[in-house]
């Protein structure tokens, strides 16, 4: 009997060392091997082939630092993880090439705290203002970058994280800032490692939005781009070295030569941006008490018209809209300047199934009108961004009065729902000067001239007060405000998102803006449902698993008393 309990033991004790040298063995093999297994019902650990394609190419040191780190909330702090369990997938891929650091803004003495936050948003990383408990059990409010720097070969590109979408919660938030990680990274290091740098123009010529209006937004593509502006002046060929043009608040007459080297420069496979306003309405005699809108004159109408895009000359009225400093001067009182509702002042909506405008916040438009689009079988029109369900349409040439805002419309006065105010266009475009006799117009330079395009796209934006800045005349010099940003509010739209994402879709020949369609599915407890039942799943979650345990002690004791008492 001893003999039997001693070979039992024996066995037990070999049949434990074999165990133990098997786990040895399928670790050091999975290590070896770099398995990896995505359990995960929507893949948020599967890097996509392009993203692996790129790091695979790096072709030298790469430097990523991140500067969220430090005391964060438990939101941020998995947020955090989530962008180190990223990085430990990217890293497989990068032949040694890719070297991560985390960074906590606040280690170091405290006089060089407030200089290095000024220096990261000069270097375009945004600060953001979170909650934090302290040692009392109060809340303190403390400035944190959610943003990183990717560095390669003395050349920074900031990314900044966290989407800020006003219409969702802070889980939602993050949340979609998670399904952005891959896109932000990889298109940052695509951009810094590219040899070649693609030029893109801004035309002129036509009163066009200058330099100084377009200033915050130019200044955010040259960390993508290479980018001029000036005038075509009707010489063929002059657009050919760009990938993309932009035509942002054309308020004059283009001449037939400029628009046949648009035309020819869009048969050829030339990707355009057009912003362009329908109505002419002056905000200075808005300020006044009243403006005259009339129907803006660029001659653009019959090219668009060809290519399947008809701007309809109205003023869209949304009840979801932005604010207009008004008088509140009574005679009586003091002069009182206050922020009102302007329903002219669209807060537009994107698309959340297309990856330009997918999870950004509402976009800010002033006097837009809404965009139809014409059934022709090469072509496929998307909708990027549309109006809220609310929406009215104002009919000119009319009167604008500020007056409005003290006779507001009735709801059943916003009969219209989800107007098109930006569409991307793809496929075979026909020109607009087929069957015309080009020996009429004054081309300079030599051409050969195409009825039908190569396969490309173009957007159209009912609105070009979308593209353009704040500009403040100060005796210390021009000022230029941020894109987006409304100084009633302090609040910050997402004008600069979108146009950076459209652009970028234009000229991305490799469809890497496709990884924003990422989704990863938001998986929230129902808090509701766990308020009223508190009691019975603390009951279940501390007493459960004793009792599972005293049952398994039990269970065992039972068959080592069967087994030993033979």
């Amino acid at each position: 009997m001893k003999m039997d309990r001693k070979k039992g033991k024996k066995e037990n004790i070999f049949q434990l060392c074999l165990l133990i040298l098997i786990i040895i063995f399928i670790n050091i093999f999975i290590s070896s091997t770099n398995l990896r297994l995505d359990l995960t019902q929507d893949k948020r650990y599967t890097l996509s082939p392009l993203t692996k394609e790129i790091l695979k190419t790096l072709p030298d040191k790469v430097i990523i630092k991140v500067y969220l780190e430090g005391d964060l909330p438990l939101a941020f702090k998995k947020f955090n993880q989530a962008i180190k369990d990223f990085f430990d997938e990217i890293k497989n891929y990068s032949e040694k090439n890719l070297f991560i650091e985390f960074i906590d803004p606040y280690d170091r003495p405290s006089n060089q705290i407030k200089p290095f936050f000024e220096q990261l948003y000069k270097q375009g990383l945004q600060p953001t203002n979170i909650k934090i408990k302290d040692k009392k059990g109060g809340y303190e409010e403390k400035i944190v970058i959610p943003g990183a720097m990717v560095s390669y070969s003395n050349i920074d590109f900031p990314v900044n994280l966290l989407t800020n979408n006003i219409n969702l919660s802070g889980e939602e938030n993050l949340n979609n800032s998670l399904q952005n990680l891959e896109f932000n990274f990889i298109n940052a290091i695509k951009c810094v490692i590219k040899e070649k740098i693609d030029k893109i123009a801004f035309i002129e010529g036509h009163g066009e939005f200058d330099e100084y209006q377009t200033g915050s937004i130019m200044r955010e593509l040259a960390y993508y781009f290479e980018v001029d502006r000036g005038q075509i002046n009707g010489h063929s060929g002059i657009l050919n070295p760009y990938k993309c043009v932009i035509i942002a608040g054309s308020s004059k007459n283009f001449s037939e030569e400029d628009k046949f080297v648009i035309d020819q420069y869009l048969m050829n496979g030339g990707k355009i941006l057009w912003l362009l306003d329908e109505t002419n309405i002056n905000n200075d005699s808005i300020a006044q008490g009243n403006a005259f809108a009339s129907i803006n004159q660029h001659n653009l109408d019959d090219q668009l018209f060809k290519y399947g895009i008809r701007i309809n000359p109205v003023l869209i009225r949304d009840i979801q809209c932005g604010l207009i400093p008004v008088s509140t001067s009574t005679g009586y009182s003091q002069n009182q300047i206050l922020p009102a509702p302007w329903y002219y002042y669209p807060l537009l909506i994107g698309n959340s199934k297309h990856p330009i405008s997918r999870n950004l916040s509402l976009i800010k438009s002033e006097y837009a009108s809404y965009i139809d689009t014409l059934n022709i079988p090469e072509l496929k029109h998307y909708i990027l961004l549309h109006t809220s369900n609310l929406t009215n349409i104002r009919k000119i040439p009319s009167v604008i009065s500020l007056n409005e805002i003290k006779t507001p419309l009735s709801k059943q006065e916003f009969n219209k729902a989800e107007l098109p105010v930006a569409v991307l266009s793809e496929g075979i475009f026909t020109s607009v000067f087929q069957n015309r006799l080009l020996s009429a117009f004054k081309i300079k330079g030599n051409y050969s001239f195409k009825e039908r395009s190569v396969p490309t796209k173009m957007i159209t934006v009912a609105d070009a007060d979308i593209i353009r800045n704040d500009v403040r005349y100060t005796p210390n010099g021009i000022k230029i405000a941020p894109l987006g940003f409304d100084r009633l509010t302090s609040q910050t739209f997402a004008n600069k998102d979108f146009l950076i994402n459209a652009i970028n879709y234009l000229t991305d020949e490799y469809n890497l803006i496709n990884l924003r369609s990422r989704t990863i599915q938001l998986r929230l407890l129902n808090k509701e449902l766990l308020f009223n039942k508190q009691t019975k799943y603390k009951v279940i979650n501390f007493v459960l698993p004793i009792l599972i345990i005293i049952f398994l002690g039990l269970v065992i004791n039972f068959f080592r008393i069967k087994k030993f008492s033979l």
